[in-house]
């Protein structure tokens, strides 16, 4: 069972990564420090997606931890 989980964790932590890596907009390290002034946007269509799509990875991720530690 714990070898399940194992993997389901692996599976989904790689798919976190590859989420967090497809919403970068600007790769610029400037921007990180303040560099470009962003203005408010809501997402839609795939972007929308996408986001909420990290957000369910992030929390069975969490989830899948707490499951790991309790087994």
């Amino acid at each position: 069972m714990k070898n399940i989980v194992t993997i389901a964790q692996l599976i989904v932590s790689v798919l976190l990564v590859i989420s967090i890596l497809l919403q970068q907009k600007g790769a610029g390290l400037s921007e990180a420090f303040g560099g470009d002034s962003v203005v408010y946007q809501t997402r839609r269509g795939f972007e929308k997606i996408l986001f909420w799509g990290t957000v369910i990875l992030a929390v069975l991720f969490f989830g899948l931890g707490i499951v790991t530690i309790l087994i």
